[in-house]
């Protein structure tokens, strides 16, 4: 008898589970693309701290996302604010204590290797291969080579996907063009012709500022010293400058290890003694807006940054209160004075990648977390966001072009072309190549085409494209991302302040030092990595 009930039980069991796989099979986790339950997940947000924008984790734009994703895959969407300008030790802070954001971006790979290695990473690999098919916008977008771009080689993690540089641009020099006719100057071609630029600014002030002389900049700077002169910096590296040696001494992304660097920052030490930078520029940390706001009031003459700086941000921007301040004349426009040894206008631009996507371990929804990556690449979503609304964002001409408007209010956009929300891909990308091209140029409310022009091709001319070294973790650049770049920023604007005859032992002095704290490692190890996969 006991026999005979033991075996009903056990037969009743099985139908049990076997009618509950059936029930669970009939009810899948997602149809036709949404989770049958509701999920959530949190998205980093950065703070540009813009005046006039709007509070980055809820306007119209963060609203549009929420709305369809809720709709198209049943995922709640919180944005979590990141300060834009110390985004790195932000992210650090968040990691160590176990409260990042579900999708995390940074532009500091070395950040996320660190945490993958003490486990506080989620490796991407199975995931991507597993939902590969519910992914067909981000595969479209960024294809294999940015999605594995930085694929262990030995072991096949994937701790970051690389988002896609659409339009690979860094830096330009800006000078007034107005100053250039009031003192019948050409537009400097040369090294030479820039700096005779700068003297005649310094010793025109008053004809050219008028009671306002005392504040005349010939030309500024901010602390980040190896950005916001890349131009000038890289023009002293020699062309024969080999692929092997930019891979190897390529982990700084402000060039500082690139051979003869030393010579472009000595020239800005000879520029800082002869009074021709701001000299407070070292005074102002990340996200202060007081040199913007000498810009707006046409206090400068020239300086290096974005390729679009000037440009942007519509009548909150450089461009717009200058013409308001100063008169409809006032200008800065693009110029490339800077040759190298070659006499070749030389620009070091990196491979099409840029921020670098990743989830934390505490991660508790990767599909939802990538279906999120996949709603933002997809081409409607993305060209929403990048142009927003027609008659409000911009106006459509008769050949189709896009052409920006000044936006103020709800419908502002707090990053060029909304970049923070669209962070799988940074650059327009309207699906069709010609009119991306046609509508850059319009792309910036209130300003006259033929200031875009010059300077969309200028940043990019004569350009050397870094590629895609796969040679495994770096482990002694684990930790060593922050420590290293402050020790970076500190040397160089040290050396620019200087007196010209203290010049190379400050310089000597803080190179070593930089060296001896993790930066002749990981030359090392890079030239060993390098030996061994590609020589």
């Amino acid at each position: 008898m006991k026999r005979n009930r033991l075996v009903v039980l056990c037969v009743t069991l099985f139908l049990l589970l076997a009618m509950a796989a059936v029930s669970f099979a009939a009810e899948p986790e997602i149809v036709d693309g949404r989770f049958t339950k509701t999920r959530k997940i949190t998205v980093e947000i950065y703070d540009r701290s813009n005046p006039g924008g709007s509070p980055p984790e809820d306007n119209f734009f963060t609203d549009f996302i929420k709305e369809g994703m809720l709709r198209d895959h049943n995922v709640e969407v919180t944005f979590v604010v990141v300060p834009r300008w110390t985004e790195v030790e932000a992210i650090n802070n968040l990691l160590a204590a176990g409260d990042a954001p579900d999708v995390c971006v940074t532009y500091s790979y070395p950040t996320i290797q660190t945490y993958a290695n003490m486990g506080g990473v989620t490796d991407l690999s199975p995931y991507l291969e597993q939902y590969k098919d519910l992914l067909p916008n981000l595969w479209n977008l960024l294809g294999d080579t940015n999605i594995y771009w930085s694929q262990d080689p030995d072991k096949g993690t994937v701790w970051a996907i690389e988002a896609l540089l659409f339009q690979n641009k860094r830096i330009n020099t800006f000078v007034r063009e107005d100053w250039l006719k009031k003192l019948n100057l050409p537009a400097p071609t040369t090294l030479e012709e820039f700096e005779t630029m700068l003297r005649a600014f310094r010793d025109n002030a008053s004809l050219l500022l008028g009671q306002d002389a005392d504040k005349m900049v010939p030309y500024s700077t901010s602390y980040d010293v190896g950005w916001r002169n890349d131009h000038l910096l890289t023009s002293f590296v020699p062309e024969d400058f080999s692929d092997r040696d930019q891979y190897v001494f390529g982990f700084d992304d402000r060039r500082f290890l690139y051979p003869n660097y030393k010579e472009g920052v000595r020239k800005l030490n000879e520029w800082y003694n002869e009074g021709l930078i701001w000299k407070d520029f070292a005074l102002y940390g990340a996200g202060d807006r007081t040199e913007d706001n000498m810009l707006k009031a046409g206090y400068v003459g020239a300086f290096m940054h974005n390729w679009d700086y000037p440009y942007r941000d519509g009548q909150e921007g450089i461009h717009a209160n200058l013409q308001k301040l100063v008169g409809e004349d006032a200008a800065f426009i693009a110029v490339e004075p800077f040759m190298n040894d070659a006499g070749i206008y030389r620009k070091y631009l990196s491979a099409p990648i840029d921020r670098k996507v990743f989830f934390p371990a505490s991660n508790k929804e990767p599909l939802a977390s990538l279906l999120y990556l996949d709603w933002i690449s997809k081409l409607e979503n993305r060209r929403f966001l990048q142009i927003g609304e027609e008659g409000i964002n911009h106006n459509v001409l008769e050949d189709g072009s896009i052409q920006a408007l000044p936006v103020t209010g709800e419908k502002i956009m707090n990053s060029p072309q909304n970049i923070d929300y669209t962070i799988t891909i940074n650059g327009l990308d309207l699906g069709e190549p010609s009119l991306t091209a046609r509508s850059v140029a319009l792309n910036y409310g209130g300003v006259d085409k033929r200031f875009i022009e010059p300077a969309y091709i200028i940043t990019s001319n004569e350009a050397r494209y870094g590629k895609n070294i796969q040679v495994g973790e770096i482990k002694s650049e684990e930790g060593m991302g922050t420590v290293l770049s402050e020790k970076r920023n500190n040397l160089l604007v040290q050396a620019i302040v200087a007196k010209p005859q203290e010049f190379d032992s400050v310089w000597d002095r803080g190179y070593e030092d930089y060296l001896r704290s993790g930066g002749r490692a990981i030359i090392n190890e890079r030239a060993e990595k390098y030996s061994q996969f590609y020589e």
